[in-house]
């Protein structure tokens, strides 16, 4: 770092500067921090006065990191990992007075299904409180987690790694979905296998959700691969010949916007484990605790 001349540095110019480096965006580092917009605008100017050097450029609508603030990013970092979880460790989380913003990884299908039921939730025990979600491949949620950039992780990802904490929430089986126009409401097995299927791959590195079908041995056309859960009942809608087989509560949830109808899977499918993960930095952040312990809650009351 460069040498301070005697020049007085406040310790919470780290906060905004690690709050920038995560965001790549003033107006959203500012929302971090619970700071308002030209609040922000000042630390960073006091930040580039104080090392004598730009540290975030400006390219389209990002802050791209100078080669400084990029050799600087993982010793603030531990800094600042250092402040919240050791010498914070004993603070308190008041979630009435909180303004903290709660980063979620899930995918649309833990979005359609779970996230309503969360919102409902915080805007009654945590009404100053929001949410921010992102969707990641399975690779990256690792170093997501590590960062701080997301608090939980939420899904049915399969993240091998023995380093994070994790807890199931619960378990559901599969179902299949078809269009409403399809004439019968059941399948055999080779009705079922002589059909053109959608499946959901969430990256190029994941598994297909319903890759247990061809694990047993089956053959089948797969038609179209996406990424997306909340498209494939639209698909199907338009598209009788197509068939998909998703976790229940998904098929459930598309229930109800009458576009497509829940079938039997004609072929018995494993149990899919829903769970919560989160790194072992943030395990005895009071606020992180107390977001585990809100999800764990309202999943076991929907299960209930």
């Amino acid at each position: 770092m460069h040498t301070i001349h005697g020049k007085k540095f406040d310790l919470n110019l780290l906060l905004a500067f690690d709050a920038l480096l995560r965001e790549r965006n003033v107006s959203r580092a500012a929302e971090h921090l619970g700071l308002t917009q030209s609040a922000m605008s000042h630390a960073l100017r006091r930040l580039r006065e104080f090392y004598e050097d730009p540290l975030f450029v400006r390219i389209g609508d990002a802050m791209k990191p100078t080669p400084f603030a990029e050799e600087m990013g993982d010793s603030v970092l531990e800094i600042v990992s250092a402040v919240q979880h050791k010498l914070l460790a004993q603070a308190s989380f008041d979630p009435m007075t909180s303004t903290r913003v709660f980063s979620l990884c899930m995918t649309d299908m833990g979005e359609l299904v779970f996230l309503p039921r969360l919102i409902a939730e915080l805007q009654k025990v945590a009404p100053h409180c929001r949410i921010r979600t992102s969707q990641l491949p399975s690779e990256h949620i690792v170093n997501s987690l590590e960062r701080g950039d997301t608090d939980l992780a939420i899904g049915s990802h399969y993240i091998q790694n023995p380093n994070l904490f994790q807890q199931e929430l619960f378990v559901h089986s599969f179902c299949t979905i078809i269009s409403r126009a399809y004439p019968a409401d059941e399948l055999s097995l080779e009705e079922f296998l002589g059909m053109k299927h959608v499946s959901v791959v969430l990256s190029d590195s994941s598994s297909r959700y319903d890759q247990f079908i061809d694990e047993l041995g089956h053959r089948r056309e797969i038609y179209l691969t996406t990424p997306h859960f909340i498209t494939v009942p639209m698909i199907l809608e338009k598209n009788p010949s197509l068939i998909a087989t998703v976790p229940s509560e998904l098929g459930q949830t598309f229930l109800r916007y009458n576009a497509i109808k829940v079938i039997k899977t004609p072929i018995n499918s494993p149990s899919l484990h829903l769970r919560q993960y989160w790194h072992p930095r943030y395990h005895h952040d009071p606020g992180n605790i107390w977001l585990r312990q809100l999800v764990k809650h309202l999943f076991d009351q929907y299960m209930s």
